[in-house]
């Protein structure tokens, strides 16, 4: 009979029985509801031992790619260790870089720890060291660079941007754990067009997302639509551009909502832009970043043009209650 691993605490799994069935059985409640594979509100993780593809069938690929499962269509066949969540080492690095990329947004360059493994497109919480506040922010690198890389916006009265911008410096240690998140590329279909699209530091993880699509050989277009408020909020245009310059299947397009448009964008909401833009989303993948309720309108909007729930992966940024 294959063990399950819950918690510290080891329990048999009888023959034919799921993993919820066993967990209920030995009275740990698991959240659940249809138990037919259709709500996915039994979904756990496996931290070892291998789920059988039945009970990830309906999941997206980049859940999959994590480990997880449905509890209510799980039969293991080897032992298994699960848990609703995983407890992420803390590291602790140094500040290699910081450098002003417009007005309100720092791109902060922290070491790379020996044995940090992460995909292009997740985050990771930051902490400062003197009272461990934490905030989470994207990563804009690549697993291929020496560096973690993130985007930093300055909050009005935010407690960690203010920080980071005007105490945190070069060879100063930071503190992280981490990675989380589930909007990343996972190879595959490599004609498949894609969008990306997103707001502000959204640009973060949409910035690491493409350049792993090309390291990875994606050879479909990449749409990637970039929106902020005013021209002065865009970043990273010239290092876009040439990398559109580069690849014939890249195409970029800074949105603003107010004031002209740079050449080659587009001004309006960017909520509405792809789907002018593009029509048909019928195909795509699309990866969606930034402010929460342009992220849920573009989520919405790639939905009723075509693209499948399964091929939208989203990373709405949540500021903390008490600043940013």
């Amino acid at each position: 009979m294959p063990t399950i691993n819950f918690e510290g605490q080891n329990f048999f799994c009888s023959e034919d029985e799921t993993v919820l069935e066993c967990m209920t059985r030995h009275g740990v409640l698991i959240p659940s509801s249809c138990q037919s594979g259709a709500c996915q509100s039994c979904m756990i993780r496996a931290f070892k031992g291998t789920p059988p593809a039945v009970s990830q069938a309906g999941l997206k690929e980049t859940l999959i790619q994590q480990n997880f499962f449905l509890a209510c269509m799980c039969r293991p066949v080897e032992d298994m260790t699960i848990g609703l969540s995983s407890v992420s080492p803390r590291y602790t690095v140094k500040v290699m870089e910081k450098e002003q990329l417009n007005d309100s947004i720092i791109r902060l360059r922290l070491e790379c720890p020996s044995g940090f493994s992460y995909r292009a497109g997740q985050f990771i919480n930051l902490q400062r060291p003197s009272d461990e506040l934490t905030r989470s922010y994207s990563l804009a690198s690549i697993p291929g660079d020496d560096f973690l890389e993130l985007h930093v916006k300055r909050v009005p009265d935010g407690k960690m941007s203010n920080w980071v911008f005007d105490a945190l410096a070069v060879d100063d240690e930071a503190v992280f754990f981490g990675p989380a998140g589930d909007c990343f590329y996972v190879p595959g279909r490599p004609e498949q067009p894609l969008l990306l699209a997103g707001t502000g530091t959204g640009l973060a993880p949409l910035y690491g997302i493409l350049r792993d699509v090309l390291s990875c050989g994606h050879s479909g277009p990449i749409h990637l639509f970039h929106g902020s408020l005013a021209t002065p909020g865009l970043y990273l245009g010239q290092g876009l551009r040439e990398l559109a310059a580069e690849h014939s299947n890249v195409f970029y397009i800074p949105c603003v909502l107010h004031g002209d448009a740079l050449e080659g964008g587009r001004q309006g909401n960017i909520a509405d832009i792809p789907g002018q833009a593009l029509g048909s989303l019928s195909g795509y993948r699309v990866f969606l970043c930034g402010d929460p309720g342009i992220v849920n309108a573009l989520r919405q909007k790639s939905f009723l043009a075509g693209a499948s729930m399964q091929d939208i992966f989203s990373d709405p940024f949540v500021f903390a209650p008490q600043g940013g």
